[in-house]
């Protein structure tokens, strides 16, 4: 590393710079943060999943029987 600490220089492009690369860090640190709630809540409706009954999960679709009707009304 540099022995000279670019942050305190009088120089104003390199406070932009500095505060730009700042920026895009906390970002990026946002960004996953934000990737990671994603993540465990996927996870957690996963984990719930696993707990219900297998009789809930080979249902049919409540959406195919909208199409039927909506088929044999336009016959």
């Amino acid at each position: 590393m540099s022995d000279k600490p670019y942050y305190y220089e009088p120089n104003d492009t390199i406070h932009l710079r500095v505060w730009a690369l700042g920026q895009m860090v906390w970002g990026a640190f946002l960004g996953g943060l934000f990737l990671v709630a994603v993540v465990v809540f996927v996870m957690a409706i996963y984990i719930v999943g696993l707990f219900l009954p297998e009789e809930s999960k080979q249902a049919p679709s409540p959406y195919s029987a909208v199409t039927v009707v909506a088929d044999s009304e336009n016959a």
